[in-house]
């Protein structure tokens, strides 16, 4: 006797057990999520037999733990040759549940912290909540600062008034040698951060911050590495969009090369930030900062094309989202990059680097090319602070050139 399930899944037997009168469910979740139908009738299948293995043990829905999942998988695979992707879809029917509020979260799992994590996780909560910083600034300083109380009091108890300026000076010196100078600069900011941090709460009451060494830095700093506008056209000329996701690509890569987005300000667009009556854009910037770009035409076009004929449907409220299951927006600004590095791939582009950032960089030399004044540079990228523009005032010894008149008398 066959059953099927939602106009589309066909099962050998009237479904049984805890999870039985879930399964439609299940399926269309998957189904919304853009995932193939082979796909999502293996999935039922399986959560089928699960609801059944589970009857016949008297085991009730709110009483399935992890135990459950593996002994089915244990007792399946005697009977059957077992797929690679078991596990892994049996935990994608329990987190449907979940989800769903008709099994209970799973418990957090107790994490025995060091001292020093515990204070490392304290001051991940300073920098989050009472400073404001983006979450990948947090990331950068943490590893740091763990590796800073590790050295000093390994496992045991932290008590920071015992530092001394020169266990700070000789962390510093033994780690720099081991970094490029930006990770290396990136590492004394976080110790200082830290040490302030340390005497803000009390566990320090002399100015350690002070004593972190500077990094040396003999060389002027590099001029911005940035993409050339012939390679843009090169790179935009080879973007297949006769495809959902090369319309996706398009529009996001012309975002980075027209306004010179960052890759996690791409991430974050949300369909709200689009006036198309106004011809707008509102970007997040860092620090929840916002700001409104005229949206150019080209720019607009393709993301109207993407919109209308590419994004696939769900309820996510992000402009972009992935084009293979599960559908959902991007989760960090990682996918763009890949984006970028796959394009350049394809169109057997040099460029000076392989990230996003090179088309911000490639915007703002073109506009103080054509005459643009920093602050309009800074303003277009979203810089909080002007010095981070004037990087762009640096050029090459070529540039300088190019731009020389020719002496008088054709004397050298």
């Amino acid at each position: 006797m066959r059953y099927v399930l939602n106009h589309a899944v066909v099962l050998s037997r009237v479904p049984e057990g805890p999870l039985a009168t879930h399964l439609a469910s299940f399926a269309e979740s998957l189904k919304q999520q853009g995932y193939a139908p082979p796909y999502v009738h293996r999935q039922v299948r399986l959560a089928a037999g699960f609801s059944r293995w589970l009857k016949e043990r008297g085991i009730r829905l709110r009483r399935i733990s992890a135990d459950h999942r593996a002994q089915y998988l244990e007792w399946r695979h005697r009977r059957r040759r077992p797929h690679p992707g078991d596990q892994a879809a049996l935990a994608q029917v329990i987190e449907f549940l979940r989800r769903e509020r008709v099994m209970p979260a799973a418990k957090p799992a107790q994490l025995h912290l060091t001292p020093a994590e515990e204070w490392v996780q304290a001051y991940k909560q300073y920098l989050r909540e009472d400073r404001g910083l983006a979450e990948a600034t947090i990331i950068n300083y943490a590893p740091f600062i763990d590796r800073f109380l590790t050295d000093r009091f390994g496992t045991g108890l932290v008590q920071l008034a015992q530092l001394e300026a020169s266990d700070v000076v000789r962390f510093v010196q033994r780690e720099a040698r081991c970094l490029q100078l930006k990770r290396a600069k990136l590492l004394t900011t976080a110790l200082r951060s830290f040490l302030l941090y340390a005497r803000y709460r009390g566990a320090i009451h002399v100015d350690l911050a002070a004593a972190v060494p500077c990094v040396a830095n003999w060389s002027q700093p590099a001029i911005p590495r940035g993409i050339a506008p012939e390679q843009i056209r090169r790179l935009l000329s080879h973007i297949d969009r006769g495809t959902p996701m090369g319309r996706r690509d398009y529009a996001i890569l012309l975002l980075l090369a027209r306004l010179g987005l960052r890759a996690g300000e791409v991430v974050r667009l949300e369909l709200e930030d689009i006036d198309w009556a106004d011809g707008s854009l509102r970007v997040h910037g860092k620090r929840g900062h916002r700001r409104h770009l005229p949206l150019p035409a080209e720019v607009g076009e393709a993301l109207a094309a993407y919109l209308q004929d590419g994004r696939p449907g769900s309820a996510s409220r992000q402009v972009f989202l992935r084009a293979r299951a599960p559908v959902r927006g991007f989760l960090s600004q990682c996918a763009v990059g890949s984006i970028v590095r796959h394009a350049l791939r394809r169109a057997g582009i040099d460029a000076p680097t392989s990230g996003a950032h090179q088309f911000r960089h490639g915007l703002a030399t073109e506009m103080l090319r054509h005459g643009a004044s920093l602050g309009q540079i800074g303003d277009l990228l979203g810089h909080q602070s002007p010095q981070t523009t004037t990087i762009y005032t640096k050029v090459d010894v070529d540039g300088l050139r190019s731009l020389a008149l020719p002496w008088p008398g054709g004397g050298q």
